[in-house]
């Protein structure tokens, strides 16, 4: 704890409806870190959520535009500190762990430190949930690079320069994605600490879409696998579509040896159109690429012009 001492920490809570939840949150974090300021970004709840995180101590903050992937962007702008926690308004996870998390983040010089879920309550992790943050996390780790084993976890610490580089074009429940590829496409300093994952108490709802946000998210890592991988990308068209023409083409060549004949001209039109479609997805895949690579040196100097976490001496 003494190397937190000279730290400002920000506890940033995103909030939906959770008076069931909010006033331990704010307490729990206090009594573990009362060096930081607890943040409530409330994103137009219509129960008594605002009320309870002031009057268990917490600064709120309003945040209109729906979505989880809003309030962070919002929480990122408007929070000045050396540390980040951010943590689901759930009281799911542990704010036991939060001192360790933030020391691991100083003691190493890492920008962000991810909170692995680990439960032995069925409720609280269900096997639908397991299975699909397995699969998007390796769809992540398949294009990205493999770092983490538990992407979609709303337990975070960040450093300043993580939270003041970061885009944030995710609205919802997709921008646990996003923030991984930040850290792998920087090529960031990153760790994982297991942390316990308790079940919600009676009585409070989940926000979270199993089917409908798995989807969100899976677009999600393909748009980003456009976006900062544009060559391969582009090329699987550009395989795609020469398979194909080749497909229709073989036939009518092979009648063209035989005969001298072209029968089947519409075919041999789709053919060569397929070929040009490839051709021009290899070229977008190549221009895109130099873009691309210019972009992300631009966010790395961004970054790098914001100090990273260190142990500060009184």
């Amino acid at each position: 704890m003494n190397k937190l001492i000279n730290q400002s920490i920000a506890i940033l809570v995103p909030c939906y409806n959770e008076e069931l939840t909010v006033a331990a949150i704010v307490r729990d974090f206090n009594a573990c870190l009362p060096q930081a300021v607890v943040y409530v970004f409330d994103n137009n709840s219509k129960d008594a959520t605002v009320r309870l995180a002031l009057d268990a101590g917490a600064v709120v903050r309003n945040v209109p535009l729906q979505g989880k992937g809003n309030v962070i962007r919002r929480m990122f702008a408007d929070v000045d500190a050396d540390i980040y926690i951010m943590v689901d308004g759930d009281n799911t996870y542990d704010a036991s762990v939060a001192p360790q998390l933030a020391e691991k983040l100083v003691d190493e010089g890492l920008d962000m430190v991810v909170g692995t879920r680990v439960s032995t309550e069925q409720e609280a992790y269900r096997f639908g949930h397991r299975f699909g943050n397995r699969l998007l996390t390796g769809s992540v780790a398949a294009v990205f690079g493999n770092t983490f084993t538990d992407m979609l976890s709303g337990y975070r610490v960040f450093s300043r320069r993580y939270a003041k580089s970061f885009a944030a074009h995710s609205a919802g429940f997709e921008t646990e994605t996003e923030l991984t590829v930040h850290a792998l496409e920087l090529r960031m300093p990153v760790a994982e600490v297991e942390t316990i994952y308790r079940s919600r108490p009676e009585g409070s709802v989940s926000k979270l879409n199993t089917y409908r946000d798995g989807v969100r998210i899976l677009w999600t890592i393909i748009k980003l696998f456009k976006t900062e991988k544009p060559l391969a990308f582009f090329s699987l068209a550009f395989f795609a579509f020469m398979l194909a023409a080749v497909g229709f083409a073989v036939p009518l060549l092979q009648t063209y040896l035989e005969t001298g004949l072209v029968p089947r001209l519409p075919t041999a039109i789709l053919s060569v159109a397929l070929s040009l479609f490839g051709v021009i997805s290899l070229n977008c895949g190549l221009i895109l690429d130099t873009v691309t690579k210019g972009r992300i040196e631009q966010k790395r100097f961004a970054y790098l012009a914001i100090s990273g976490p260190r142990v500060k001496h009184a």
